[in-house]
């Protein structure tokens, strides 16, 4: 069974209490666009997972940007590091900050008892992407500042000693260029990262793009995530197997996530499953570091249809503004601005959620190689978190993920195909019960 701390367990079942208590009082609110910045006014707190903008003062030059055109909004941060423990237990209150970003555990279908609405899918998709992924009977309830696409952050330049230039194409060739990497050169070939626990997370977002299915999430809501062949299960048997073949960090309970940057960017650490958000800050920990920031490269999970390679795009974190809100209009204010004009998405070399933007320079590689973005249909999305939060099985959260490479490494028994049954039988049941 998989195990999950005591302290999950109790705030998820605080929050399914809050979703049918403090917020039904106002659920439909909106939180709607200013028509004369110089009118709005007010003291707004924004809550992040950017600990290190918070910390050397990035986000309040975004801020003093933003006073320019609202000169009477004033704007806090608070960068909460564990986010999702974090939140679950503040959203029991009504004191959730006035922007924030949704977190995973919330259900699709409960937006609107905890955000305020931000227009109508209709308006809002033509100019931005990815509204599908926050709207509740038409109406959008979030709106992430940048797009962002699952894949390896690796260092160029030890691939290349080890012998490797073009990318992998099969898990098979991928474990192979990390036992290059290992006997070859002196860095470690794959880091889990598991001690930070959330980039373990990072795993579930294979979903689509192994197969180039932008049906993925409707086959997690109609189907068995770990059937053989299935996104989830190639992806999690890769994970166990770098693990299990002694390609990762010799004890994963001692990783340390902002180490890992510096590490990666000198050589020492060679490659990590993550998202385009993370190339720039491995590129500035390069910088610091006195090392080639164009060692840091990017590359797309080692699977082909037809001799395609396909990555996922979709929303990061999206923003939102609490439907408490005393300063629904400001908090409204900073997510258009932060999206539109605060040169976010530009800073962090990602994918932009206007509709006419371009790809960043970072993706050019992807256009040079043909991999196929494709967004997927996220109608099913509320269905596969209700699933999901049913079965306790954590597609969302790290515990499963901390599970699988304690098998892998030993420290947990059973086989691979049993574990990754047993994930397949507890969601498939789930689902039948739910009716689905």
């Amino acid at each position: 069974m998989n195990r999950r701390p005591l302290l999950a367990l109790s705030a998820a079942a605080l929050l399914l209490s809050a979703c049918t208590g403090t917020g039904g009082a106002t659920q439909g609110a909106d939180a709607k666009a200013p028509d004369d910045p110089s009118k709005v006014s007010g003291t707004i707190t924004v809550l992040t997972v950017r600990t290190d903008l918070v910390q050397d003062g990035t986000m309040d030059r975004y801020a003093a940007e933003f006073n320019k055109t609202y000169p009477k909004v004033e704007v806090e941060f608070q960068a909460l590091t564990n986010y999702e423990a974090e939140i679950k237990i503040r959203m029991n209150t009504e004191n959730y900050g006035d922007v924030l970003l949704i977190p995973a555990v919330v259900e699709k279908d409960d937006y609107p008892k905890f955000f305020a609405s931000l227009g109508t899918r209709e308006e809002r998709g033509k100019k931005y992407r990815f509204t599908d992924f926050t709207t509740v009977d038409g109406k959008v309830y979030g709106q992430s500042p940048v797009g962002v696409a699952p894949g390896f952050v690796y260092n160029k330049r030890v691939w290349r000693e080890a012998g490797i230039r073009e990318w992998p194409t099969t898990p098979a060739e991928f474990l192979a260029g990390l036992k290059a990497i290992k006997s070859r050169t002196g860095a470690t070939p794959y880091y889990t990262n598991f001690a930070a626990q959330w980039p373990l997370t990072s795993w579930t977002y294979v979903n689509g793009s192994v197969s180039c299915d932008t049906d993925a999430t409707t086959e997690l809501a109609e189907g068995d995530p770990w059937a053989e062949g299935a996104d989830l299960r190639v992806g999690d048997t890769l994970l166990h197997d770098i693990v299990a073949q002694g390609l990762a960090e010799k004890d994963p309970t001692t990783t340390n996530w902002e180490a890992s940057k510096t590490r990666l960017a000198k050589g020492e650490i060679a490659t990590q499953w993550l998202g385009t958000w993370a190339i720039v800050q491995f590129r500035d920990a390069a910088r610091k570091a006195g090392t080639n920031p164009d060692d840091i490269g990017f590359m797309p999970f080692p699977a082909q249809v037809d001799g395609t390679f396909c990555a996922v795009v979709a929303p990061d974190y999206n923003q939102a503004v609490n439907i408490h809100s005393d300063h629904k209009e400001a908090a409204r204010a900073w997510i258009d601005w932060f999206t539109d004009r605060s040169g976010y998405v530009e800073d962090n070399l990602a994918i932009s959620p206007l509709q006419d933007a371009p790809l960043p320079e970072v993706l050019k590689p992807y256009e040079t190689e043909g991999v196929k973005l494709i967004e997927v249909d996220d109608a099913q999305g509320a269905k596969v978190k209700q699933i999901d939060n049913e079965s306790e099985i954590g597609i969302y959260k790290p515990d499963y993920r901390q599970d699988l490479v304690d098998l892998a490494r030993g420290a947990r028994k059973g086989s691979l195909d049993t574990f990754l049954d047993d994930l397949g039988e507890r969601w498939t049941e789930t689902r039948k019960n739910l009716g689905s």
